[in-house]
């Protein structure tokens, strides 16, 4: 046999084009025999070369050319940014949908439509920030050049969880000048979730919200039903406010 990758040895099982669920070797050792002694037919093994285009055939039915593995990534990559299933939230004048999918962060144009205003400030933590804040704040400027896109980072972890550290986002939306039509967007967890919200809730009493979770517990638990708040050093969540993401 020669050194190719394509190369059979013998013995070795291979599948027939055409031929699913059948699998025959390289070289059989002996045919087989039926009634009245003569050899049953066997069917010869494929060679390399019908082995490989049975392959390209199998890569191009499902749209992808196997020699062209970059369109393949093309493909998934156009695929990824799509919204695979968008829940509705129904509160009357405060409904908001919820889009889930692969990485939406990209689809700058359907963030943009849920932001009234020209002011987005983008709350985050030290450990979220260096993965996706510079992602999420390039995504927003090309929606929209007009957009003033501002970023405040807090410091990671539930002890953190804070009204001391909360006024960090006031602080920054102040120094801003940030009107009523701002809006906050939460880009991490459930403790960047409960305090973005919480932020937004009571600054200027009442400024848009849009969630961005980027934990599983966040997408699935503390993102949804506007359960926002800090924690109080005499019990966890005390102080808050039923804060529905609006925009």
């Amino acid at each position: 046999p020669g050194k190719g990758r394509a190369s059979m040895a013998p013995g070795r099982l291979v599948r027939l084009p055409g031929a699913r669920g059948q699998q025959h070797r390289g070289t059989p050792s002996a045919p087989a025999q039926r009634k009245g002694g003569r050899p049953s037919p066997v069917a010869p093994a494929p060679s390399a070369a019908a082995v490989v285009q049975a392959r390209k055939a199998k890569a191009a039915s499902r749209g992808c050319v196997a020699r062209r593995p970059v369109a393949c990534a093309a493909k998934s990559m156009e695929r990824a940014a799509d919204v695979s299933h968008q829940v509705n939230v129904d509160l009357g004048e405060r409904s908001y949908p919820i889009y889930i999918g692969e990485d939406l962060m990209t689809r700058g144009d359907l963030l943009r439509k849920h932001i009234p205003g020209k002011q987005v400030l983008i709350v985050t933590n030290e450990t979220i920030a260096p993965l996706y804040l510079d992602k999420l704040t390039a995504v927003l400027r090309e929606s929209d050049p007009a957009l003033q896109v501002e970023s405040v980072v807090l410091p990671d972890g539930e002890e953190y969880k804070t009204v001391d550290v909360l006024a960090k986002v006031w602080d920054r939306a102040m120094e801003l000048r940030f009107n009523r039509k701002a809006t906050f967007v939460a880009l991490g967890g459930g403790v960047i979730g409960d305090m973005t919200g919480f932020a937004a809730a009571s600054f200027q009493r009442g400024v848009h919200f849009i969630q961005v979770p980027t934990t599983v517990m966040a997408m699935v638990d503390s993102s949804v039903g506007g359960k926002t708040g800090v924690n109080h050093p005499l019990g966890k969540n005390m102080i808050g406010a039923f804060h529905q993401p609006e925009c």
